[in-house]
């Protein structure tokens, strides 16, 4: 490490304790002990747009980053000392290039029609972000073919994101431009402030961190991810010859569980053991 550090983070079952495993007590304060050392830049990478993350910021004290990679990585913003949001119109502008000119609604006008696709709130688009629900029983893979061929006959260069809302039980899906993804967005930001995968570490918990996961930058997967995602990131990290930079979180470091943000503090540390004077565990984190 060069004495700066990029941490780059999802928030939902990564930073954010909010699924059924449990989470160690304190770690969240202890990465926040991290978060403030001016050594350290903060990103949160996330599908939740602006209002989501301001509210989980607020809701589980969350450390304000000084970034982040929104709407599934079609928005970056900067966060700057007075908590304003500046968005980084520049990035935008490199992806739009992937829509030819057409816009959220020109996409969606190309997809009507097409059985099983509802779309979502206003407030979950965004200009170059178009969402749907889909049933949980679509066959995904017939969806995907219907919609490709379409986009292709407009020349369109389109990215598919399907995920899974588990408390709702539906399916969804987000049309980005190609460019447009977390792990572009990332190497986006390490271009535009000078970081490198020396000094650069993601962590993730799902599928939607897979391209990221198996990539060459640094990444840790929390212990509490499904046993699918594991598998799939480690194949995926061999298949690539980069299983040197996938660290998978399983507990024990500093007695902690390894789930949520003990597993991210767990990876840091692997990748970089002297961060862990930073995490301040050798004093009593404040409340």
């Amino acid at each position: 490490m060069t004495g700066r550090l990029l941490i780059c983070t999802d928030l939902d079952r990564t930073l954010i304790p909010n699924g059924p495993q449990s989470e160690s007590a304190g770690a969240r304060k202890h990465f926040a002990m991290l978060a403030q050392r001016p050594e350290v830049t903060i990103a949160y990478v996330t599908g939740r747009h602006r209002a989501l993350v301001e509210q989980a910021i607020g809701n589980y004290l969350l450390p304000v980053p000084d970034f982040v990679v929104g709407d599934v990585g079609t928005t970056i913003y900067h966060v700057g000392p007075e908590k304003e949001w500046v968005r980084q119109t520049t990035w935008e502008q490199q992806i739009a290039q992937d829509w030819g000119g057409r816009t959220r609604m020109d996409i969606k006008s190309l997809l009507s029609g097409l059985p099983a696709l509802r779309l979502q709130e206003s407030a979950k688009q965004n200009d170059y972000k178009l969402s749907y629900y889909v049933p949980l029983h679509s066959d995904r893979n017939t969806l995907s073919a219907m919609i490709d061929a379409r986009l292709k006959a407009s020349d369109v260069k389109a990215r598919l994101i399907w995920s899974v809302d588990e408390p709702d039980g539906i399916g969804l899906l987000d049309v980005l431009p190609q460019r447009a993804s977390k792990y572009h967005a990332i190497e986006a930001l390490m271009c535009m402030h000078d970081f490198s995968q020396d000094n650069t570490v993601f962590c993730g918990d799902s599928g939607n961190d897979i391209e990221v996961l198996a990539s060459a930058i640094p990444s840790v997967l929390v212990a509490n991810s499904q046993a699918d995602v594991r598998q799939l990131a480690r194949q995926l990290a061999e298949d690539g010859g980069t299983s040197d930079r996938l660290y998978i979180a399983e507990g024990g470091f500093q007695g902690m569980n390894g789930n949520y943000s003990a597993g991210m503090l767990e990876g840091i540390a692997h990748y970089h053991p002297e961060a862990v004077a930073w995490m301040a565990f050798d004093e009593e984190p404040s409340a």
